[in-house]
């Protein structure tokens, strides 16, 4: 059940590094065949009250927030934000930089094309941590989800370590944070893998409701129990009446 609610959330992502070619080998790591237009404030996919960058290949898409909940995009938001006209920018992360070219028709509204050139220091440090891409092209992936050392680090720390390359892509889209896993943990709840942290994500499964479950007597709940209720619309109010209910019958 967790490997079906993780799957579909990442297939998106895995399918846009994947069908950027890279340059031959021996060539700079570099990423092309990408292009960028424009979701509107409210518009399909877009998520929120704000515009968003989209990113693009044959077979799939992303999108990067312009709504300064990320420093490294301020610069792009700038230029898009721009009158009718030639516009470029550039994202810079750790994992590369996406540099992109093309036009606008008014302001938010545009089209163009990218290219992707991969950072080779933050793939060693990838590497000295065990988890390097196998391909260039999930280091993409990376930047367009914001999955850093420091997150890598982070989830180490807080005992879940990322076991590969697309374990960390699949925690930073997700939101599952260092903070996220201690919470959970605390709650308590045991999490063996970062597998079982995104199930729980995925679902809304936070803190607050592992211990909502726990003060209506269920106290040693498997992650796929806690998943299942929660799919299921299980609250903890309704556990302690369904636990009355039974008390009383038994009478």
């Amino acid at each position: 059940m967790k490997a079906l609610i993780v799957t579909a959330s990442l297939a998106m992502l895995s399918a846009l590094a994947s069908a950027a070619p890279l340059q031959p080998t021996g060539s700079p790591p570099v990423l092309t065949d990408i292009r960028w237009d424009i979701l509107p404030a409210g518009g399909k996919g877009a998520g929120d009250d704000e515009p968003h960058l989209r990113i693009r290949s044959d077979r799939s898409s992303s999108s990067l927030a312009l709504d300064g909940s990320r420093p490294e995009v301020a610069a792009a938001k700038r230029a898009l934000a721009g009158g009718a006209g030639p516009v470029a920018f550039t994202v810079a992360h750790q994992a590369g930089t996406l540099a992109c070219d093309g036009r606008l028709s008014r302001r938010y509204e545009g089209k163009g094309d990218c290219r992707f050139t991969a950072d080779p220091g933050f793939e060693q440090a990838l590497a000295k941590r065990g988890i390097a891409p196998d391909e260039r092209r999930d280091l993409l992936a990376m930047l367009l989800v914001d999955a850093t050392v420091e997150l890598a680090d982070g989830l180490a720390d807080a005992g879940l370590r990322a076991e590969d390359a697309g374990e960390l892509i699949a925690a930073a889209a997700l939101h599952v944070t260092p903070a996220y896993v201690r919470d959970l943990r605390a709650a308590p709840m045991k999490l063996a893998s970062l597998d079982d942290a995104f199930a729980c994500r995925a679902l809304g499964v936070d803190a607050g409701y592992v211990r909502e479950l726990a003060d209506a007597g269920y106290t040693k709940l498997s992650v796929e129990d806690v998943v299942s209720l929660k799919a299921l619309g299980v609250s903890g109010d309704y556990a302690r009446r369904m636990n009355a209910a039974a008390t009383e019958a038994n009478q």
